[in-house]
């Protein structure tokens, strides 16, 4: 039995150094963070004053931290935080800016105008503020996180997916389907969205990047996890304040959030590299099969 190749935009991501390392990243996060739910070295959440500040070894790899908590536990913890921010605020992003983008480019002239001012509006107020407002009145949240930057970066994909969205729909195969009876809706999904899919990635995946930095700072802040979920912002508040006595314990979520929002940022933008076939030409000299499979165009 022939094996079965794999498909054109993942030999295309996987041919560049930052789609390797942009998927690596993101898989070890979000491996991590379902092992850490039926696994970790130690409960994240149980302290242990005798061990308080205990230098890495064989039981704590990272050590422990003022209230002998092993902080290799609380960064496996933390990472689940962080993959349901990251994931949640994308899909409320995409279904906002897929919707904003919809109405502002394929409605009624005074639906299109009425979108593009609330769309101006919105995108005025920063998103963090709007996070930190909501927690005031209704208490730190990830939830409230995940909407707040959902919804704020949302605004943000739909101003700029918009204009492509406009310039698509002049071009003749979308002019062709609507003489065909395709109606809005199949004209969307199956021309609109895909010839649109290179910018709205990178923009995605940019929100995802800043969610995860957004919940790292509303937790350091105090208005993102609780005191009772693991948090890589909460657990960065806590090791700070000792950073003169024990500086290495506060570099370990550092890093954390550090290369999770390089991995997504680098993993976006291959992705847009695998799956715009204009970008997509320098990787012929690398893979020359790509070109006949019809990943790269003359």
């Amino acid at each position: 039995m022939a094996r079965r190749s794999r498909p054109v935009w993942l030999r295309a991501l996987l041919s560049s150094w930052t789609g390797r390392f942009g998927a690596g990243m993101v898989l070890l996060i979000v491996l991590t963070a379902a092992v850490s739910t039926w696994w970790t070295p130690f409960d994240p959440m149980l302290s242990e004053i005798r061990d308080r500040w205990a230098p890495p070894s064989w039981p704590h790899l990272l050590g422990t931290d003022a209230t002998g908590r092993d902080i290799l536990s609380l960064l496996m913890a933390g990472a689940r935080t962080t993959v349901f921010v990251a994931a949640g605020a994308g899909i409320v992003a995409t279904v906002v800016g897929i919707a904003l983008a919809a109405l502002g480019a394929l409605t009624a002239r005074w639906v299109r105008e009425a979108t593009a001012v609330l769309v101006d509006i919105l995108i005025a107020f920063p998103v963090l503020m709007i996070a930190m407002m909501i927690s005031a009145v209704w208490g730190g949240s990830l939830w409230v996180v995940v909407f707040a930057v959902g919804i704020g970066f949302g605004v943000s994909i739909a101003r700029v997916t918009r204009p492509e969205l406009r310039r698509v729909q002049q071009s003749d195969f979308v002019i062709a389907g609507r003489a065909s009876g395709l109606t809005a809706t199949q004209n969307l999904v199956q021309h609109l969205l895909p010839n649109v899919a290179p910018v709205f990635i990178v923009q995605l995946s940019w929100s995802m990047a800043v969610a995860v930095l957004a919940e790292a700072g509303l937790s350091y802040l105090g208005f993102g996890a609780s005191l009772t979920e693991a948090s890589w912002g909460t657990l960065l508040a806590d090791l700070q304040r000792y950073i003169g006595v024990h500086p290495l314990t506060v570099v370990w979520p550092g890093v954390a959030i550090t290369l999770t929002v390089l991995g997504l940022n680098l993993l976006g933008d291959a992705l847009r590299e695998a799956t715009d076939p204009t970008l997509s030409r320098r990787t012929a000299s690398a893979d020359p099969a790509l070109v006949a499979e019809g990943t790269v165009v003359a």
